[in-house]
């Protein structure tokens, strides 16, 4: 198989991937074509059918896997496919893991560490509320293990969820030891709570888009309203603990204008929305760099991201 990432101009491709998106389209001469964004675990290529009708032109419809046949070209500066065939791929034929862009990490190595910090939690209340759902909820554990963070930004992967809330609970623990006023089991269990909302914000790979809960509400006010509902089944809960903890979660964003309902208030709501914005930066930058050679200092161009022009750092001397 020859993934995605690989694909260069004039490349004649004969390959099965999984069609992220199908659109219909008219071109500037009336003629209707189609337009596709294609995946595999490597990324994503935009693909052009423009003679849809055509022999050699199967149905299939998003989220099928499909074989293509066609050429790589450059057009406006990106990638394109021209597809001349198309048919459906059968069973056998492809691997799914192939198409799906997964964490480096282990999924199960990455829990077990949740899990520790989880039991490291020395509040009752809050270690109890931790466990109700990373520990005792039927289906819990492996719908988050395969959860993306997000659709096309940081950690936008299968696993993605999971790497993004370990790094920010484990950011908040050293904050913590750092910073000993801060309240480290209300910190933790907010910084592990703080995305739990993208679960239902985001429909599960391979579609991984934004579902009506999530267009209408968005994680922030969903994962408000799990935790609440959850903190009334625990009896004893303490109502300002309760406050508190469910402010950390609407304010982890940091600003009004990057969508937290409530700016932080309160210390732990201050430490989570950096320790928040820290890792979502860094991976962004990561990402945006991760497929440059060591050497390569070009500057990259604006990101619209990080709001800079970047590039990579150069090699460490030996």
């Amino acid at each position: 198989m020859k993934y995605i990432k690989e694909l260069a101009e004039g490349d004649h491709i004969n390959e099965i991937y999984l069609c992220r998106k199908k659109t219909q389209a008219t071109a500037k001469n009336g003629k209707p074509y189609e337009s596709l964004i294609l995946q595999d675990k490597t990324g994503s290529l935009d693909g052009k059918i423009w003679d849809p009708g055509s022999l050699g032109i199967d149905e299939y419809e998003e989220l099928d896997y499909i074989q293509v046949t066609g050429e790589v070209i450059i057009f406006n500066g990106n990638r394109q496919l021209n597809i001349k065939r198309l048919r459906l791929a059968r069973e056998g034929e492809y691997n799914p893991a192939d198409f799906l862009p997964c964490s480096e990490r282990d999924p199960d190595e990455m829990y077990q560490e949740l899990l520790n910090l989880i039991a490291s939690v020395k509040t009752p209340c809050m270690r109890e509320l931790l466990e109700s759902f990373f520990v005792r909820q039927e289906g819990f554990a492996e719908k988050f293990k395969f959860h993306s963070a997000a659709k096309s930004v940081h950690h936008g992967y299968v696993g993605g969820l999971l790497e993004h809330t370990l790094s920010v609970a484990q950011t908040c623990d050293f904050f913590a030891s750092h910073y000993p006023f801060l309240d480290r089991s209300l910190l933790l269990t907010a910084a592990i709570f703080h995305d739990i909302g993208k679960l239902y914000e985001l429909s599960p790979y391979p579609k991984n888009d934004y579902t009506d809960v999530g267009q209408l509400l968005g994680h922030i006010m969903i994962g408000a309203q799990i935790v609440q509902n959850r903190i009334t089944k625990i009896p004893g809960f303490p109502p300002t603990k309760s406050a508190e903890l469910i402010h950390c979660i609407l304010a982890h964003h940091g600003e009004l204008e990057f969508g937290s309902p409530k700016k932080p208030a309160i210390a732990e709501a201050l430490a989570l929305a950096f320790a928040d914005n820290a890792d979502a930066k860094l991976e962004t930058m990561k990402e945006a760099l991760g497929d440059l050679a060591p050497g390569n200092l070009k500057w990259q161009g604006f990101n619209r991201l990080l709001d800079s022009n970047i590039r990579k750092t150069s090699p460490e001397e030996e």
